[in-house]
């Protein structure tokens, strides 16, 4: 069994993360209804993503490591919301923690990291979507002043069954 860090760093996230990176998603990928992505990503195929998220603007990307070790405990970022000019100002967050990570405040760290870094920048909205049931990812978001706007019914399909999305906001 892991020990717990001593200190965990959050820090832009760079191209050297990107094995780790994948990894971490791939998991959820495979094996939870956390994305509706069904197929896991090569590094290569996930490189345009992490260079969408440059260190600076409105789309981030944030990484939490392990003081001592280095070792990527998670990450989280902020996205285009959709591709429509109008909606410049809004962004899509996500967090994804590390399997063997869960549980310990990395998500908070992320997202307290995240909210920061998107102080000084030109975003009005952000929005999150939470594939239900998820009441840990539902607790972090209203923790962090995210309230429920709608939840679209059986909006995906994953794992031969379908699955209610609920979405939430937060005024930045």
């Amino acid at each position: 069994m892991r020990s717990e860090p001593t200190e965990t760093q959050v820090r832009p996230g760079i191209e050297a993360d990107l094995d780790t990176l994948t990894a971490i998603y791939n998991h959820y990928v495979r094996g939870t209804a956390i994305t509706f992505d069904t197929a896991v990503f090569t590094p290569e195929e996930r490189r345009p993503w992490l260079l969408s998220h440059p260190e600076d603007g409105p789309h981030r990307l944030m990484v939490a490591t392990d003081a001592e070790s280095q070792e990527i405990l998670g990450y989280a970022t902020s996205s285009p919301y959709r591709p429509k000019p109008a909606y410049a100002t809004s962004v899509e967050t996500s967090v994804y923690v590390a399997p063997d990570s869960g549980r310990r405040g990395i998500g908070t760290l992320l997202y307290g990291a995240l909210f920061d870094a998107l102080a000084g920048e030109d975003v009005h909205r952000a929005y999150a979507g939470i594939a239900q049931p998820n009441e840990a990812s539902t607790r972090l978001h209203e923790r962090f002043g995210f309230a429920h706007v709608g939840t679209y019914r059986e909006v995906g399909r994953k794992f031969g069954r379908y699955w209610d999305v609920a979405w939430y906001e937060k005024p930045l």
